[in-house]
């Protein structure tokens, strides 16, 4: 995590939010001394806990229950021109991003919770793609119970929570409103908004 404070301006209820909003984690282990890494979708499960799952054949499935893990998540992120800033002046090139670190220890799920964890990513990432939402109801039984046995499901109780928020905080105000213009601008709208938040 970036070492400037004033990058660390969510409380740990608002980053745990985030890591929900952002939804797709970097899961990271040690494995036999050499760290390890797959990528999964995350569901919150209460408080401090969230889901996951990964194909069986995933080589760090194994490893999992019991682990120490390292959940990272990327957020709206990009490239700051210094070309942006008002006047542009003596300053260089950074990058602007949200990121989230939850440790925790992983624990193999029991089959009814990883179906809970399957209908509640369908439930948060479904709703505005399609006037219709998905949902298991819309599966034969024994197709989904085949697809299922394919993966194993882990829930990860949080005991600890990193974020950086480097969103130009340490600028002036004439400068971050010359780089949501230029993010806005380049298509990435997503960092503007945050910026915008931010400001």
């Amino acid at each position: 995590m970036h070492p400037n404070p004033a990058f660390h301006d969510l409380d740990e209820g608002a980053a745990l939010a985030a890591a929900e909003r952002i939804g797709f984690a970097h899961i990271v282990a040690v494995v036999e001394g050499a760290p390890m890494v797959a990528h999964a979708p995350i569901a919150r499960a209460g408080a401090r806990a969230f889901r996951f799952h990964l194909a069986r054949g995933n080589r760090l499935t194994p490893h999992l229950d019991g682990a120490r893990v390292l959940l990272s998540l990327v957020g709206p992120h990009g490239y700051i021109t210094p070309n942006w800033y008002r006047p542009p002046g003596d300053q260089v090139p950074t990058w602007n991003y949200v990121a989230v670190e939850l440790d925790g220890t992983a624990r193999l799920m029991p089959d009814e919770a990883l179906v809970e964890q399957l209908d509640r990513l369908a439930e948060v990432h479904e709703p505005g793609l399609s006037p219709l939402p998905w949902t298991r109801g819309k599966m034969d039984p024994a197709k989904f119970d085949a697809m299922r046995s394919a993966i194993r499901g882990f829930e990860v109780t949080v005991d600890a929570v990193r974020v950086t928020n480097k969103l130009g905080q340490n600028k002036a105000a004439p400068d971050r409103e010359g780089v949501i213009a230029g993010l806005e601008a380049s298509g990435n709208f997503a960092l503007a908004a945050a910026l915008r938040r931010a400001s």
